[in-house]
């Protein structure tokens, strides 16, 4: 049976009544006031929680302390980040849940990927034969697709969860209501969202309270997300798919709310009352490879985030990473990410409409095959042409190269364990900073533009695309939440936004941790660096100013300036039965990390 949760008033909160008792909501307060404070790592008992807001993060706390699981905490947070985080991730969106049971030692997962409409086709993006450009895509209907977030939330608590769906959504609501302080990133993300928000009036009027971008230290409310909270707890997510709210959905897309004095072509999608109702998060085995003795459990597809990350740990297995300079160690990561990218692009898309070769990406044999291209003295070229898994040979090719396509950066993460040993990794999103920047009027969200994570035309005719649109196809995605085992107990969970170079920081984040022996808060910290089989590897700053830059180059590696890759969160287990929560120190202002009752230090 599930357990209620009881009602309790964060700090949040409390800053809201104090600044804005009486304002009009949706609201900027005149008088700022501090944040919560954030703090990117926590160790103690009882079960840990870490986001990238500390409100959100505070919210899966409080279910913990309340009696509720892992999984409990993971919706709690999940819906407060579509509050503070209304622009990365909320009900107008997806993404990808993977569950570690403590009670079976299993690890499971559900796929809540956005899908195209049943009307769909490979020419979903084309106009008069050529593909639309990607601006006039993500600010559209065209662009959305159906959402997965509710029906993931409702799936996991029915199968895992022991709190009603309405109890774990009351902190949201709460938070929707009495509103929270908004932060630089906030303000920053919808100043650069400004000008397309201004083309629709229900956006305009809740994300530009007074006409403008909201002021840092204001607090920002929501009433209408936290009505819409209300009325799904009280009668289930059907709503979202069935009911009022998924008329709504369906209205906001077949003729999207542009102003009328706007100049702004919107496209309209060809969303159905039937593709909502039909919509099914699915429940799928995890990916898994060993490595260094440890059980990496992943998302399978459509996410290419487990076969990617789990065939480059696999070449980078026959290198001792713990041992070898900084320098080698950067090479050897690089160019296993790129081997892997240029077999992701080839083989990975919706296994329904795809015969994707998961259980060959994955083995050892494939990746040894692969590894052997790898040389210490010289750079492989990109595009890499794929290998086959059907058929691996040693230091072969097979086919013709092609580039990776684009996939938008934004989306969240959250982590989370319970007292019972339970952990959650998921990765929730509505895509482009902003999604397709339209919101449900009268609802308080944002429509996802997730359909633009499928390629609008192959990067290259000769090559087969896995990734093309379809009838209810999901488009492929890079989340990789993911869960890390040692004889069956769970070590470690994590996972980052970034679109296509979430891949690349789980994977950096893993091998730090594993390999070169950094506490997990560092790993997460560490200057970044993503190869996504492209002609120039991306490096923060921090690298991009190294001597390592230079050294890496002699060999032939290219580079280019990216001042900041993902933002990713984590738990871990603690030799002495605690648990740590771990976020970013400084990357989206730095992140968020909590456990029920600290003790003693990380």
């Amino acid at each position: 049976m599930r357990r209620s949760v009881r009602r309790n008033v964060s700090l949040s909160a409390i800053l809201a009544a104090v600044v804005s008792v009486g304002a009009a909501a949706p609201s900027s307060s005149a008088h700022p006031a501090a944040p919560p404070p954030k703090s990117p790592v926590a160790a103690g008992y009882g079960g840990a929680v870490s986001s990238v807001d500390a409100d959100a993060t505070a919210a899966g706390i409080e279910v913990l302390r309340k009696g509720g699981n892992a999984v409990d905490a993971a919706v709690a947070t999940a819906a407060a980040l579509g509050v503070t985080e209304p622009y990365s991730a909320g009900l107008g969106g997806g993404g990808y849940f993977v569950y570690y049971d403590a009670r079976t030692r299993t690890v499971q997962t559900i796929d809540g990927r956005e899908t195209a409409p049943r009307s769909a086709d490979s020419s979903l993006f084309l106009e008069n034969g050529e593909p639309l450009a990607f601006e006039d895509a993500v600010t559209s209907g065209l662009g959305v697709g159906t959402p997965g977030t509710p029906a993931t939330w409702d799936a996991a608590l029915d199968a895992w969860g022991s709190t009603s769906l309405r109890q774990v959504l009351k902190p949201a609501e709460r938070l929707a209501r009495d509103g929270f302080v908004v932060d630089e990133t906030f303000r920053s993300q919808t100043a650069d969202n400004e000008a397309r928000f201004r083309d629709f009036p229900a956006t305009r009027k809740l994300f530009l309270p007074g006409g403008k971008p909201p002021a840092v230290g204001s607090v920002f409310k929501n009433p209408d997300l936290a009505r819409t909270y209300e009325e799904v707890g009280r009668n289930g997510v059907d709503e979202l798919y069935r009911g009022k709210l998924a008329d709504d959905v369906v209205r906001t897309v077949r003729n999207p709310p542009v102003d009328p004095a706007s100049d702004r072509v919107v496209r309209p999608g060809d969303l159905t009352a039937k593709d909502l109702r039909s919509y099914r998060a699915l429940r799928r085995a995890p990916t898994k490879v060993n490595y260094r003795g440890l059980d990496v459990y992943g998302m399978a597809p459509s996410s290419s985030g487990g076969t990617t990350v789990g065939e480059a740990l696999n070449i980078l297995e026959s290198t001792d990473l713990s041992r070898v300079s900084q320098e080698k160690y950067l090479h050897r990561y690089i160019e296993a990410s790129r081997i892997a990218f240029a077999d992701r692009g080839r083989w990975v898309g919706d296994p329904a409409f795809e015969d994707v070769p998961t259980k060959g990406l994955l083995s050892q044999r494939f990746a040894d095959a692969r590894e052997c291209l790898i040389k210490d003295d010289a750079v492989l070229a990109s595009p890499l042409a794929p290998g086959d898994p059907r058929h691996p040979g040693d230091c072969r090719s097979t086919g013709k190269a092609a580039p990776t396509t684009y996939e938008g950066e934004n989306t969240t993460h959250l982590t989370t364990a319970d007292k019972w040993g339970n952990v959650v990794a998921y990765t929730l999103t509505i895509e482009q900073t902003g999604g397709s920047g339209i919101t449900v009027p009268g609802r308080g969200y944002l429509l996802n533009n997730e359909l633009t994570d499928f390629s609008f035309a192959p990067a290259d005719p000769a090559v087969h695309d896995p990734n093309l649109p379809g009838p209810g196809k999901r488009p492929r995605s890079s989340i990789s939440p993911t869960i890390v085992l040692r004889h069956g107990q769970p070590v470690l969970a994590l996972g980052s936004p970034g679109g296509a170079t979430i891949i690349t920081t789980v994977l950096q984040s893993l091998i730090g941790t594993v390999d070169r022996g950094l506490p997990l808060v560092d790993a997460i910290a560490a200057p970044r660096a993503s190869q996504r089989n492209a002609a120039a590897t991306e490096l923060e700053p921090a690298l991009w100013n190294s001597p390592l830059r230079s050294r890496l180059e002699s060999l032939g590696h290219v580079f280019k300036l990216n001042p900041e890759i993902g933002a990713a969160t984590g738990v871990q287990r603690l030799p002495d039965g605690r648990w740590l929560a771990a976020a970013e120190k400084e990357r989206r202002g730095g992140g968020s990390a909590m456990v029920v009752r600290p003790s003693g230090r990380p």
